[in-house]
């Protein structure tokens, strides 16, 4: 998009935020430098979009930067408002239909081990990401129920991943310390803030005009569903500044949903069918003792201390029957046996898990599948 005369460069106000990041802070790639400078960029044009991203900074121990990122955004983004300590009330009170910017530091106060007493802001941290989600309370003042806004973008740093519900409707950007040789800038609230304030205002003069556009941008996406409504705002503000922009904004989406998708935690579930898919092999059946006996023959696999004696074939059976995949009676070479068919296994396999590097095919058939008589074993 070319600038218009008089108007400030969309591009070159990208590249000055991203050199204030990488002023203050040592940020693991340029990918992430890139998309947290167009999350904050973002932050400035909210009523626009019709998904709220979420940004996850996270870190495996303390002073890795999380928290000095945090200080370098609330400077630079729209209308920061700072969670510690506030009460549910009175941040529900506080998102309109131009939301704040919601930024909480020590994340684990409302999703950790501490969390007690947070139901309600994890509750608007989860149904905030997505417009017209609001939250029903009951007046009893007015003897009316309250619709309330839930709609906001938020920034959420602590140490470990997030839970589920967060990381999947996020940028994620993991932290580290820096390394020998890795020098930032001291950031000094009193002396530094100030630019970055101004900064911030450009970003929201620029941004702000063009409302309508970004709300009727549909920009061609890297990734899709989730991932896409998560990162396209993003993308639009990448677009609306044009030169490099967007290429680097499709490049950081690309890098950081790999990231994320490396770190993803498998449920107990995910992880014992995508186990299972290891343990048939090439059979095209298993008794299921054969079965559970490969399962808990894996030593970085869960199985063998699954519950007090490990997985049993009555938990095994439960936990596939969410995929609609029972075990039967099957006659084997060696004779009858309860047990379970691999081509049983290939919808849920196909869409559920990562795919084989090979083609999935069946062995020669030596089983043959007798009349069930139950489930679960």
């Amino acid at each position: 998009m070319n600038p218009v005369p008089g108007r400030l460069d969309g591009a070159d106000l990208l590249d000055a935020l991203v050199t204030a990041l990488t002023r203050y802070v040592i940020l693991p790639t340029p990918a992430a430098a890139d998309a947290v400078a167009l999350w904050i960029a973002a932050t400035h044009a909210q009523p626009a979009w019709a998904h709220a991203p979420r940004l996850v900074i996270r870190a495996p121990e303390k002073r890795c930067g999380k928290s000095r990122l945090l200080d370098v955004i609330e400077a630079t983004c729209h209308d920061p408002f700072i969670t510690v300590n506030s009460s549910s009330a009175a941040v529900y009170r506080s998102i309109t239909e131009d939301p704040p910017t919601m930024l909480v530091d020590e994340a684990d106060t409302i999703f950790g081990p501490k969390a007690e007493g947070n139901e309600d802001l994890r509750g608007l941290l989860n149904a905030g990401h997505q417009r017209n989600r609001p939250a029903k309370r009951y007046d009893a003042n007015t003897g009316r129920v309250e619709s309330i806004p839930t709609f906001a973008m938020a920034a959420l740093a602590g140490i470990g991943a997030m839970p589920d519900t967060i990381e999947d409707r996020a940028v994620i950007v993991r932290m580290r310390r820096r390394g020998p040789g890795e020098t930032v800038q001291p950031f000094r609230h009193r002396r530094d803030r100030p630019a970055l304030r101004q900064l911030a205002d450009d970003l929201a003069d620029w941004l702000r005009v063009d409302l309508p556009i970004l709300e009727r941008a549909e920009p061609p996406m890297p990734v899709e569903d989730r991932a896409a409504d998560t990162w396209e705002p993003l993308v639009i503000v990448a677009d609306h500044a044009g030169g490099h922009w967007p290429d680097r904004a499709r490049h950081a989406v690309l890098t950081l949903t790999a990231e994320a998708s490396d770190g993803d935690q498998m449920s107990p579930r995910l992880r014992l069918l995508t186990d299972c898919r290891t343990a048939f092999g090439h059979d095209n059946a298993l008794p299921t003792a054969t079965l559970l006996e490969r399962l808990k023959a894996d030593p970085e696999a869960p199985w063998a201390t699954y519950g007090h004696a490990g997985l049993t074939a009555m938990r095994l059976g439960a936990l596939l029957r969410e995929y609609d995949i029972r075990s039967g009676n099957i006659r084997f070479p060696g004779g009858q046996a309860k047990g379970y068919l691999r081509a049983d296994f290939l919808d849920a396999w196909g869409r559920y898990c990562i795919p084989d590097s090979a083609p999935d095919k069946l062995a020669p058939a030596t089983v043959t599948p007798l009349p069930l008589t139950g489930e679960g074993g």
